[in-house]
């Protein structure tokens, strides 16, 4: 009688700082091995998301330490990149599947390249297909970033988000306006309205106006930009012209809010400025701003520090919110798990990887694989930067 074929699926640890999600959920388990995939987990990897060692190993995985993990398993399961100490002990031979961010580093594929590791990278999914909607990472963890954006606004204003209406008299609901209405933007919106918020957005995409309002909240139309939509549902990246005019125009829009959520991200470049020092500057003292964009490029919001809250001279609070998923890690977790299961067992034939990059979905996710660095776009950078042009991802 023939062996099935069974490869080891590692769940590590997540050791940047903050990080509090997990790869994988107790509930997948179950789901993972009549495709041949066996589950290990690292001791302690789930305590961050209230999921003990106890949950796993009644769910049917194996509880290992480090040491073991990366001796023994095959796929190495993270939500970031490993550590540095953790990225030496990968082997030739092993796959690594996560949100690795390869446009901002591609340096990482290319040093992991070398050493034999397949690199699988859940950033690079093509969103637009339909069949890869399960394995959305970014969509899900935005779902939730957008969720926790408005909480943190909310506890950060000094008043009420909802009309309220007592017998110590009228609370007039906070104005709330969301800039960029993507997924986090839209989760943003009905969150706010939900709280009882007057609530708007904006887009440089014309055909976000229809979800906009269809959430109950007012589209926010700027004369001094034109239709910005790009591929894949994207928006292009707005010439200089284009960008000043709408920073003018959007600075006496901003002024009128209580709160600003701004969401626009860019993978590997820095994010668009859109609320300037004069925007703040005309804000009223008490005024929030969430900056979902802050990283260590930069931010939509001029003065926003990544992972900070600062306090403007004008009574301003700006938040550096550069990982909020992160802060609501259960369901970060339980919505990242149900990702990472889809693409693995999508990846997975006769209880072993098979990656072929003829197949739409690998083309967007495998990163490296036999040596070699092989998604078109993050090997473009990584001759870009030999070739001493610096290192700069595509716009979004």
């Amino acid at each position: 009688m023939d062996t099935v074929a069974r490869i080891k699926a590692a769940v590590i640890r997540e050791a940047s700082p903050g990080e509090r999600r997990v790869a994988l959920v107790p509930d997948a388990i179950g789901r993972l091995q009549p495709a041949g995939i066996d589950v290990l987990v690292e001791s302690g990897a789930g305590d961050g998301a209230w999921l003990p060692d106890a949950a796993y190993a009644d769910a049917g995985a194996s509880i290992v330490s480090a040491a073991e993990l990366y001796r023994t398993a095959d796929v190495i399961l993270t939500v970031t990149r490993p550590s540095p100490g953790a990225l030496s002990e990968l082997r030739k031979g092993q796959a690594v599947v996560g949100m690795l961010a390869p446009l901002a580093d591609p340096e990482l594929a290319a040093a992991l390249a070398a050493r034999g590791v397949t690199v699988i990278s859940l950033d690079g999914l093509p969103r637009t297909l339909s069949r890869a909607q399960p394995m959305d990472a970014l969509t899900s963890q935005s779902n939730v970033a957008g969720y926790k954006a408005v909480l943190v606004a909310a506890g950060e204003y000094g008043r009420f988000f909802p009309l309220l209406i007592t017998a110590a008299g009228t609370a007039r609901p906070a104005k709330v306006l969301v800039l960029g209405t993507g997924v986090a933007g839209l989760q943003a919106i009905g969150t706010a309205r939900r709280l009882g918020a007057v609530v708007s957005g904006y887009d440089i995409r014309p055909s976000s106006k229809d979800e906009v309002t269809s959430l109950g909240a007012t589209f926010l139309e700027l004369t001094s930009v034109g239709s910005a939509a790009g591929e894949g549902g994207y928006a292009r990246e707005l010439t200089d012209a284009e960008r000043q005019a709408q920073q003018d125009e959007l600075t006496g829009h901003i002024a009128r809010h209580d709160v600003v959520i701004t969401t626009a991200q860019v993978p590997g470049r820095r994010p668009p400025l859109l609320v300037t020092e004069d925007a703040i500057k005309a804000m009223s003292p008490g005024s929030v701003i969430v900056d979902m964009g802050a990283s260590a490029l930069g931010g939509n919001v001029s003065g926003s520090q990544p992972g900070e809250t600062v306090v403007t001279g004008n009574g301003v609070t700006i938040v550096g919110a550069d990982n909020l998923p992160a802060t609501v890690p259960a369901a970060a977790s339980a919505a990242y798990s149900r990702n990472i299961s889809a693409l693995l067992l999508h990846l997975t034939r006769n209880g072993e990887l098979a990656i072929d990059t003829s197949d739409e979905i690998q083309a967007g996710v495998v990163i490296a694989h036999d040596g070699a660095v092989v998604h078109p776009g993050v090997a473009s950078l990584l001759q870009r930067a030999e070739g001493g042009a610096g290192v700069d991802g595509p716009s979004h």
